[in-house]
């Protein structure tokens, strides 16, 4: 059936093309979403740049047509027969050693020997890519010793020499090539290749008159044929080091195959496909089916999934058994059902990628990739799913899973960190979900080196003030890890997170730098305890709920999974709901009276601390009585004429920078029972560095 047809039905509403003969057909370009084009021929087609997702080509015949094939066979035929002629040279030049009765001849024979014996050994060893430099070095080397110990044949011995060793290193270059391509195309075309080579080397020598040396000139052709073949059949089988024959082999093989350049097989189905000498490169791949395909090895695959061969294996075969995929890309492989069982996935990418009703048990997740990965009934009892990458698009519905673990080797207690905890018991149905929903939503933010209260509070405002789905309810955890505190918040699902985490930070450091915060940040840091009161005091509004906080000091964040979280209520913690939704309201906290703790004070510091803040307590009350207080706008004219009054008044303000130095910023702060005085403090505060 001809394209133009093909892509009327289509429109019409068409979608079942089985079984069709399309060779040689061109839809480039078009869009065949959806078609059914099973146990079809579509040899040679032209899909290049079509739109092809979700279309099935189960048990489709791709690759060459017969024409092809013959023009491949050919030029793979006309290869072999140039390398047995240059292979030929090569063979006079050792048949020299025997056949010659003149020294320098004798020594340019032996030294052409040595130099294929050494190119023979390192193209087997090392592949074709290190044979020329190391043949040429050894031949180079001998050609000299030769020419300082014969003076009087040594120029005649290096010019033959190097004339042989470029010679043979020419015929193994044609060699290769021309067994990459015969390889290619069938064990058959192998074996007339390598006749072809020595029909051309024994005509070469009868057309030359060589007398004797046919003999030799056959044998160097067919070794060198041989090698050739060997060469190909090793590269074809995926050996790195003639990585580049097996590339140049399929792309010259690949030439007028069927072609899916830079195609959208997005769900496309292979199934039992002959893909040989088929062009992928640059096509869209996500989960698409290659499940028990054919010759797919000898696809073109660009830099698809495809180009691993234990990543093309796996998506054969669906057999990943006790393997290694250690970094692999398997971004947007179709792993529906497939084997992983002990399979090691450390910090490997399955990101898109299907792996429904697949069988990872024993698996290794750690560090991998999985966003927008479908696990959906699949099997993850004893999986290690240490720091593994998921979010709200990764699906995790009915989990087959009695325990994982989430430490790949076990810390110093010699636990691996399983849930459950109690080894009696596995976890029931649903419950996997339910555990890894809820750490998919929430943000962990991780604060260094302690935690800048007035920053903190700010920032929590702020973000609730441009997120009204956030609540003080929403604060899941505040754990102190060392000198750093992380905070888990429970978020809506679908929430940018990198830019939820952004927004938190900007307006943190923001307030730090304001403040003139950092060198308290770096020297204080907040105990457990005093995370309660500064969540109290930052917290505080009209509303009735008092939601928990946990305070944990572990290790590891494991979210709610901790060992060692300990829970307690805050009284009196809430949120004004009405100022934090409000973007242009700035952070102002309502404070308790508090009492100065002076036992470590001397009296003239007790005395001039405590004149100070009498007199800065007088002026916010004079000032908050008369003028209004209501929003936080007014309350920072308030404490803005406070400091013109303390600026214009040298007396006062050199009682509070002494009180400052004497006391410290919270013992002033706790001597002053104002609602102002946390706004106050930010500023002043650095009145000591002046």
């Amino acid at each position: 059936m001809k394209a133009n047809e093909v892509l009327t039905k289509y429109k019409n509403g068409e979608r079942d093309f089985r079984r069709l003969n399309l060779k040689g057909q061109s839809f480039q370009g078009k869009d065949l979403s959806g078609a059914d084009f099973s146990e079809a021929d579509i040899r040679g087609a032209n899909f290049k740049n079509t739109n092809l997702s979700g279309t099935n080509f189960f048990k489709t015949k791709a690759g060459l047509q017969k024409r092809w094939v013959f023009v491949l066979l050919l030029v793979s035929w006309i290869t072999s027969g140039l390398s047995g002629l240059v292979c030929l040279f090569a063979g006079v030049l050792v048949g020299l050693i025997v056949e010659s009765n003149d020294v320098a001849e004798q020594v340019v024979g032996w030294i052409a020997l040595v130099v294929i014996i050494v190119l023979f050994a390192v193209i087997l060893r090392q592949g074709i890519g290190g044979a020329f430099a190391v043949a040429v070095a050894v031949a180079f080397a001998v050609g000299v010793t030769v020419a300082r110990a014969r003076a009087g044949v040594g120029s005649v011995a290096g010019a033959g020499f190097v004339a042989g060793a470029g010679a043979f290193a020419v015929a193994a270059a044609f060699t290769v090539a021309f067994a990459g391509a015969v390889a290619v195309a069938g064990p058959v075309a192998v074996s007339v290749a390598v006749s072809v080579a020595g029909a051309f080397a024994v005509a070469g020598a009868l057309a030359l008159d060589l007398k004797g040396l046919p003999a030799v000139a056959v044998a160097g052709a067919f070794a060198g044929a041989l090698l050739g073949a060997y060469l190909g059949w090793r590269a074809l089988k995926g050996n790195p080091r003639d990585a580049w024959i097996r590339t140049i082999a399929i792309a010259f093989a690949a030439t007028g195959g069927t072609s899916f350049y830079n195609a959208d097989l997005t769900d496309a189905d292979f199934t039992g496909a002959t893909l040989k000498s088929t062009d992928l490169r640059e096509a869209t791949l996500t989960r698409t089916c290659w499940k028990n395909t054919i010759k797919l090895d000898r696809a073109r695959p660009g830099k698809t999934i495809l180009a691993d061969t234990a990543v093309r294996e796996l998506l054969v075969s669906g057999n990943g058994y006790n393997k290694s995929y250690v970094d692999g890309n398997l971004r947007g492989a179709n792993l529906r059902g497939a084997n992983l069982n002990k399979a090691n996935l450390k910090c490997a990418d399955i990101s898109e990628a299907t792996l429904e009703k697949a069988n990872l048990e024993w698996a290794n997740l750690t560090e991998a990739q999985a966003v927008g990965t479908n696990f959906t009934h699949s099997y993850l009892t004893g999986a290690c799913l240490e720091a593994w990458n998921i979010d709200s698009t990764t699906t995790l519905t009915n989990i087959d899973c009695q325990y994982v673990f989430l430490l790949e080797k076990p810390n110093p207690q010699g636990n691996r960190e399983r849930r459950p905890h109690d080894p009696d018991r596995v976890f029931q149905p649903g419950d996997f979900e339910k555990l890894y929903k809820k750490i998919i939503n929430t943000v962990q933010i991780l604060l260094r080196n302690g935690v800048n209260p007035e920053a903190f509070c700010e920032a929590v405002q702020k973000l609730m003030a441009e997120n009204p789905a956030i609540t003080s309810d929403s604060i899941q955890a505040i754990e102190k890890k060392g000198n750093d505190v992380l905070l888990t918040l429970e978020v809506p699902e679908g929430t940018d997170k990198g830019k939820f985490e952004r927004q938190f930070f900007a307006v943190y450091e923001a307030r730090l730098e304001a403040a003139k915060q950092t060198a308290l940040l770096e020297a204080e840091r907040i105990h457990n305890q005093d995370y309660k009161e500064f969540v109290r005091a930052a917290l505080t509004s009209h509303q009735s709920s008092n939601p928990i906080i946990n305070l944990t000091n572990t290790a590891k964040a494991e979210s709610d999974m901790s060992d060692n979280a300990r829970n307690f209520n805050i009284d009196n913690l809430d949120i004004d709901q009405s100022q934090a939704n409000n973007p242009n309201n700035f952070n102002v906290f309502n404070d308790n009276a508090r009492q100065v703790n002076t036992n470590n004070f001397t009296s003239e510091q007790t005395k001039s601390l405590a004149e100070a803040a009498a007199e800065i307590q007088q002026l916010l009350n004079q000032l908050s009585q008369s003028n209004p207080t209501t929003t936080n706008k007014e309350k920072m004219i308030v404490v803005g004429e406070v400091i013109d009054q303390i600026e214009t008044n040298p007396t006062l303000k050199a009682k509070v920078i002494n009180a400052l130095k004497a006391g410290g910023v919270e013992a002033f702060k706790e001597a002053i029972d104002h609602p102002l005085v946390n706004i106050l403090m930010a500023t002043v505060e650095g009145w000591t560095e002046i």
